[in-house]
């Protein structure tokens, strides 16, 4: 009889939970069973681990041999145990000493050859592994530079079965690799070179666009086709400020989950751009199925989630926004258990004024009040008191696309929006504030101080624009960000009326 157990892990949500691989090889009646409250696709794993083990020219002798796969009160899912349950099989048979494997974490698919084929959600698991102390990582050979992105581990690959049981032996040394933070790419994630140069006129809504990324705050833009929503939109990600190594690793680990990162260059470097179609569902947006994974709104943490064609999105999606916007985390619940997503995200998003797109230019506009009504009526009041700065389109005029003056570049706003960004990270150094969009309501008096002319004016603007607590509050925070644009300490009269002004427009369409 002889018993061994290998370490691995397995991914539910972004949440890691450690398992332990364990193999009995008893005398009796040859058996191969698994256990362990297994998913298809895991029992599958011992007719891919017998033919593997057979084709890496290793005998295997006529035993009972039961696998468990533990705690046992965790789902186990995906192709990733396939290396582990061989390795420990091959252990309790005595092939090697199993000491080789202790601390030790075992990632892997078998193939029917024996190959070792890659797996998704490494970054995270490698990061829990160092939590629980181990000193190695035994992965796929593909996998080894995403591994290799978390700092004191050793990140040891393989191709094939042979091969790591020949390091096992102590017959073969194995490739390793150590940290490598400084490979990745810039923008990986399908944004492509576009520049605000590129765009003539419009001016006002490149400043509602500058201000809102300086803030971290949400955008919406209404105007007719053809005026340049989209395009302002699509430039947003150029004059982001690019993100720290902290957040290129939480952004990394969302989408390595997903299996989604380069296999050669596993960090992003670059803000996510998720543009999202209107035939969108609530669980490709939020995230959800059978088992949750992360939906569109995590994939943009960090980044930017566009909605082209607002009022065309179904309205119960839209509303399933709402506690994401504030909270910045989506919350899933399923009976067997709590998810937790981040999605703290800038929303870009666009929508023409009425039907036909034309209001309210009532000579082109061919709608009836009725159907505008009914068209921006599906924006609902919630929804809209969640958008930070609102602002309108207009139609381009011939003088300003046929003017030949070159226009300001993205680097150039870039760099204003850095600095102001700047300006944040150093007021809110002791808090888990990161930027203006994200201030408390108890901590407004603190960080949005108004003199007695800008409290004469706020007073104003709720009584006639008939504002609520929540645009109250982000009417505060917008100018807040504009005054850090200015380098100004304290929030001016002229701040306030551009934060102001750009709630002004929802009250022209939706009369509210």
């Amino acid at each position: 009889m002889a018993f061994s157990s290998v370490l691995s892990a397995a991914i539910h949500g972004l949440h890691v939970e450690m398992i332990h691989v364990e193999a009995d090889v008893s005398n009796g009646l040859p058996v191969f069973h698994m256990v362990g409250y297994l998913s298809s696709e895991v029992k599958e794993a011992s007719e891919r681990v017998r033919t593997a083990v057979r084709n890496s020219e290793i005998r295997i002798p006529a035993k009972k041999m039961v696998i468990n796969l533990a705690p046992a009160t965790v789902r186990k899912r995906g192709a990733s145990f396939d290396l582990p349950i061989a390795l420990a099989l091959l252990a309790a048979l005595g092939i090697f000493p199993e000491e080789k494997l202790k601390d030790v974490l075992v990632l892997g698919e078998l193939g029917l050859d024996g190959s070792v084929q890659a797996v998704s959600g490494v970054l995270p698991i490698v990061m829990k592994a160092r939590e629980e102390g181990c000193k190695a990582c035994i992965l796929p050979k593909q996998n080894m530079s995403e591994g290799a992105l978390v700092e004191n581990m050793q990140i040891l690959g393989v191709e094939h079965l042979k091969e790591a049981c020949a390091y096992l032996k102590g017959e073969k040394a194995l490739q390793y690799v150590n940290s490598k933070h400084k490979q990745g790419m810039e923008n990986p994630l399908g944004t492509t070179l576009v520049d605000y140069s590129d765009i003539q006129g419009q001016q006002a809504v490149k400043r509602a666009a500058e201000v809102a990324v300086a803030g971290g705050h949400n955008l919406l833009l209404v105007g007719p086709p053809g005026s340049g929503k989209s395009m302002m939109a699509q430039r947003i990600p150029t004059i982001l400020p690019p993100p720290t190594l902290e957040e290129s690793m939480e952004i990394t680990k969302i989408y390595s989950v997903l299996g989604m990162v380069d296999k050669e260059h596993p960090l992003i470097t670059g803000r996510p751009f998720r543009s999202v179609h209107h035939t969108v569902t609530k669980a490709a947006l939020i995230g959800g199925g059978l088992i949750p994974v992360p939906g569109e709104i995590s994939l943009a943490h960090g980044g930017v989630l566009f909605l082209d064609e607002l009022a065309e999105f179904q309205k119960p999606v839209l509303e399933v926004l709402r506690q994401p916007l504030e909270e910045h985390q989506i919350r899933i619940t399923r009976s067997h258990g709590n998810y937790v997503f981040p999605a703290n995200f800038t929303l870009a998003a666009a929508m023409n004024p009425c039907p036909c797109g034309n209001y309210p230019n009532l000579e082109k506009c061919t709608c009836t009040p009725s159907q505008i009504q009914q068209y921006l009526g599906r924006i609902s009041q919630p929804f809209l008191d969640r958008i930070d700065i609102c602002v309108e389109a207009p139609r381009i005029s011939y003088e300003d696309l046929s003017a030949g003056e070159r226009q300001e570049s993205s680097e150039s706003i870039r760099r204003r929006v850095c600095q102001a960004r700047e300006i944040q990270n150093l007021r809110y150094l002791e808090t888990t504030i990161r930027t203006n969009s994200m201030i408390s309501a108890k901590d407004l008096q603190r960080y949005c101080v108004l003199g007695a002319k800008e409290e004469r004016l706020m007073k104003q603007a709720f009584n006639v624009l008939g504002l609520t607590a929540r645009t109250y509050h982000k009417i505060l925070r917008v100018a807040r960000t504009i005054a850090d644009m200015e380098m100004s300490e304290q929030i001016r009269e002229h701040h306030l009326k551009e934060a102001i002004g750009y709630r002004t427009m929802e009250k022209k369409y939706w009369g509210r």
